[in-house]
């Protein structure tokens, strides 16, 4: 079994292209985009050339800096102009997932893919290696321009995703560490994988971060399909989140954040792939997603239809002794794509207009859905941004990954096309640019103002 272990690292081969104040053009960037609801697409920084032949993947940010993922590394955009973002820097550091969140000075790095070591330079291996290195890469970014690797963790079946939870003692992280696909072939993924990884990183001495429990989420086995979790989502000053694990949706109770607990789970015989999900402010409705496809199928058409692929919206019932989870509806993109356009439900956040519930949401090829939650029967999208296919004459996985609103922006992450900045104009969403936040990790919601 994969041991966790925390490791210093003085002199690792840690490829980092300092980029301080370059501004990348797009010039071809709006072929065959289409807008509505107010959406304007105000920027787009192409993928920069170290990192142009991996998808991009997931985002963080911090103040004025947003962090992209991307399956060989990440790179720090200055955001502080959201109309002209700037590269910072670009770490090389391949692994394959590149799901980052950042606390602080400190940067969480998931990895996915098996190498031979925990060294950034280290090629890739087999799963079948016992020595295979997979889990979370810990660096320090408190100089954007150098980000500093730090420290490694392993743990079973790598990270797909991570998500970040204030410890308790405010002196520490605690991250949950997501994986799944367990084989009696691969000694560091054995069957049954039907557990989280627990790691708590110490803010004053990163490099002792460790693994300190792998808690069973489904004692008694979950669905056929649940061979671990693909993401969960914190409510942190709720004590609650919410995880997608394949084959079931789980709320947990993170009172102790080490020591997490379920207390409500979910099927659905429209899910093929339980992916993610987001709460509502007040916590009354979860929002969770169905990857159909693994995201590299062309799902939203007619063919498919408006349940599969889909969102799942479920109110939230804590006024009993146990929560209860209780399906209202489903949201699925309203745009049919074409045969070539991978799509489907993916990564999205609140739009923080206090009092409503308003929702930004990547589709990959199907584009960036604006979505009004207000009412949890009928969701309906009130806007949009969508690109023609990457590839009219086949099918090429593409398009947006994550799509996320900071500080009076949507943020979107294209898996080949680099990083869009879109604006909303609709008057209903002037109440969200009160919202400043210093750090957003979307996989650890904040408590928004209720206004």
């Amino acid at each position: 079994m994969a041991s966790a272990t925390g490791r210093r690292h003085g002199a690792v081969a840690l490829a980092v292209v300092a980029a301080a104040g370059m501004t990348v053009p797009g010039a071809s960037a709006d072929d065959g985009v289409s807008t509505g609801g107010g959406v304007v697409h105000l920027a787009n920084v192409p993928k920069p050339e170290a990192l142009d032949g991996s998808p991009n993947s997931d985002l963080a940010f911090t103040g004025d800096y947003l962090i992209g993922g991307n399956y060989d590394g990440f790179v720090v955009y200055d955001i502080s102009e959201p109309a002209s973002p700037t590269i910072v820097s670009e770490v090389v550091c391949p692994g394959g997932q590149g799901d980052v969140s950042v606390s602080g000075d400190l940067l969480y790095f998931s990895v996915d893919y098996p190498r031979a070591s925990d060294e950034c330079g280290a090629p890739s291996v087999p799963a079948t290696d016992p020595s295979g290195f997979e889990g979370l890469r810990i660096f320090d970014i408190s100089d954007k321009a150098n980000p500093r690797y730090v420290a490694a963790v392993a743990t079973d079946c790598g990270s797909h995703t991570n998500t970040l939870v204030p410890g308790a003692d405010g002196r520490s992280d605690v991250v949950y560490v997501s994986s799944y696909s367990p084989s009696e072939a691969f000694p560091n993924c054995q069957p049954p994988h039907d557990k989280i990884g627990v790691i708590e990183v110490p803010h004053d001495a990163p490099e002792k971060a460790a693994l300190v429990s792998e808690p069973v989420l489904f004692p008694d086995g979950g669905h056929t399909s649940t061979t671990g979790c693909h993401d969960i989502t914190a409510y942190p000053a709720r004590g609650l989140a919410a995880a997608a694990c394949l084959g079931d949706g789980l709320l947990l109770d993170i009172t102790d954040p080490l020591r997490p607990e379920v207390v409500e789970r979910v099927q659905d015989e429209n899910f093929a792939f339980w992916h993610s999900a987001t709460f509502t402010n007040d916590a009354r409705n979860v929002v969770f997603t169905d990857e159909l496809g693994s995201g590299s199928a062309a799902t939203c058409n007619e063919r498919i239809g408006p349940e599969r692929g889909a969102n799942a919206v479920h109110s939230l019932d804590t006024s009993g002794e146990s929560p209860e989870l209780e399906f209202r509806s489903y949201y699925k993109l309203p745009r049919h794509q074409t045969d070539t356009e991978n799509c489907v439900a993916h990564n999205g956040s609140l739009i923080p207009v206090p009092g409503e519930d308003y929702f930004v949401q990547s589709w990959y090829q199907g584009g960036v859905s604006v979505i009004d939650l207000t009412d949890p029967d009928a969701p309906v999208e009130v806007g949009h941004f969508d690109r023609g296919p990457l590839d009219p004459g086949q099918l090429v996985t593409a398009g947006s990954w994550s799509a996320y609103y900071y500080n009076g922006h949507v943020y979107s992450s294209d898996m080949q096309r680099g990083l869009d900045v879109l604006k909303l104009t609709d008057p209903r969403f002037e109440g969200a640019e009160s919202v400043v936040l210093d750090e957003f990790n979307p996989q650890s919601q904040p408590e928004l103002p209720n206004g």
